[in-house]
């Protein structure tokens, strides 16, 4: 079984990170709070005049690569890993990507290993990507492939509440979930 794990909001906390840069750069500016967010896409939350000076942040040499883990992932990885799991880190690259792409492998270095840096699919098109399981934040994901090859297992978010016909996971129940998975996949 082939587990495709999205790093942006799954493995990599984007979205603290965020709030945190844009109180530091604007500091009379109140952040949209995480809890507060409606949309996937981060600029749909905030108003135009404010979108240059977001996208400022989030594509900033060293962001991508300073991002601090989501609670419990670098440790769920591990443990995946270690229980012989066939993990794929299946992550899309900003539109700006001039520091995305290199920023991306050097946060999977750093957090869970150089060797780890072979199992990055990178990729605007998921659907493209064969798996059996997606594990992504994202709550609808489309593509040139109308049906993947994958089950989507939707990594919970505020932006993502209001899809109710997928499984939800966090890193806490990480277990349970895909233990659910698989023997929905061999019933």
């Amino acid at each position: 079984m082939i587990i495709l794990i999205d790093q942006d909001g799954v493995l990599a906390d984007f979205e603290n990170a965020f709030i945190s840069a844009w109180r530091q750069r604007h500091p009379d500016i109140a952040p949209v709070a995480f809890e507060d967010r409606k949309s996937f896409h981060l600029l749909e939350d905030y108003p135009p005049e404010l979108h240059a000076q977001a996208q400022a942040i989030y594509t900033a040499s060293g962001f991508i690569r300073d991002l601090p883990p989501v609670p419990g992932a670098v440790q769920a990885f591990k443990e995946m890993l270690a229980l012989g799991m066939d993990l794929r880190i299946c992550t899309a690259p900003l539109h700006q990507y001039e520091n995305c792409v290199a920023e991306k492998f050097q946060w999977v270095e750093h957090h869970l290993g150089r060797a780890v840096t072979e199992r990055i699919v990178m990729t605007r098109d998921k659907t493209l990507v064969r798996g059996d399981i997606l594990i992504d934040d994202k709550p609808h994901i489309e593509g040139a492939v109308a049906h993947p090859s994958w089950r989507h297992i939707v990594y919970d978010a505020p932006y993502n509440r209001h899809v109710a016909d997928r499984p939800r996971m966090v890193w806490s129940n990480w277990r349970d979930v895909l233990a659910d998975q698989f023997y929905a996949a061999n019933a």
